[in-house]
């Protein structure tokens, strides 16, 4: 991925191609995460990705209940300038942690002032809306942070699993500089439907979903078993989700791709930076052999005509 002549937000503040997941590091809070990690273990994770060139690091309160933000938070602490952090405002939760869609002034407010506690900082470098609300007007929400930003307290603004309409609206009233969204080899839509506004108003997108939740890598089978701390083994998304096709596309694929000399890790990032709309692939990350992986992939990323005809071996456009 060359991002020497890009302009957009995230173009301008790294030249490292993946971005750090933070869900992976909180599953134990509860909300949304994948599974068991220490404090300690999670800290020199999170050290360990800086060191390796990670500089974006992306978390939302849902993760872990608030615990990928202080976990984050903890760790930067003392290196604050050198990495830029990523939240979000909008999925909360009751008391009993029964998750809620809110994008109310008055909500969003209240998440931030949280997140900026959590992560011990006095900015947030990019703050997104993270789902849509269709009770509630993307522009109100929109006041708020555009008054944030006005304040010091964010410093850029973006909207997450968003669409055209949407963005429209929210820039009627501040600049939206990034877009997250789903995005991977079985993963299209944003590329679709997406793209072309975004290259046409400069506006960043992150991809998430690069591994498919590790099902492109292989390492998520039908045999696989999550643990409890996992969101994996419970959420709705995840079980009505057609994951058992895409794990036998996979078992299907693999053969080829490995016999071309390319990983399924090789196939994953390779597609997802393959697109020059891409300024930052989302990846998750356990243990230091995952990231130390991702790292080497980059090296050996199959070049647009495999990744074409491994599209084409699968029927996919």
């Amino acid at each position: 991925m060359d991002t020497k002549n890009k302009t957009d937000l995230l173009s301008r503040y790294t030249s490292f191609p993946l971005a750090f997941g933070g869900a992976s590091i909180s599953g134990e809070g509860g909300g949304y995460g994948f599974g068991e990690m220490t404090e300690n273990g999670a800290l020199s994770l999170l050290n360990e990705a800086y060191d390796l060139g990670f500089t974006l690091f992306d978390t939302a309160p849902i993760y872990g209940f608030g615990l990928s933000e202080k976990r984050l938070g903890i760790a930067f602490r003392k290196n604050r300038e050198k990495v830029f952090l990523v939240s979000k405002s909008g999925v909360t939760w009751h008391e009993n942690k029964r998750v809620d869609m809110n994008n109310s002034p008055e909500v969003t407010r209240r998440m931030l002032e949280q997140s900026l506690k959590d992560l011990q900082s006095e900015y947030i470098d990019l703050y997104m809306i993270h789902w849509p609300d269709q009770k509630v007007d993307i522009r109100l929400p929109m006041e708020v942070l555009a008054k944030a930003k006005h304040e010091g307290k964010i410093r850029h603004i973006g909207l997450c699993n968003t669409y055209v309409d949407d963005l429209k609206k929210a820039s009627e009233i501040e600049k939206i500089e990034a877009v997250q969204s789903s995005f991977s080899f079985f993963a299209r839509q944003a590329r679709d439907e997406l793209f072309h506004y975004l290259k046409e108003n400069d506006i960043s997108f992150m991809g998430y979903g690069t591994l498919e939740k590790g099902i492109l890598t292989k390492r998520v089978n039908k045999q696989r078993i999550f643990d409890k701390a996992d969101c994996r083994s419970w959420a709705p998304w995840w079980k009505n989700s057609d994951k058992d096709s895409k794990i036998e596309m996979v078992e299907r694929l693999s053969p080829l791709v490995e016999k071309t000399g390319h990983t399924m890790l090789e196939l994953a990032l390779g597609f997802v930076l393959s697109h020059e709309e891409v300024s930052t692939a989302l990846c998750g990350a356990k243990t230091s052999d995952q990231l130390q992986s991702l790292v080497k992939a980059l090296k050996n990323l199959p070049s647009k005509e495999k990744l074409n005809e491994y599209s084409t071996f699968l029927n996919l456009k």
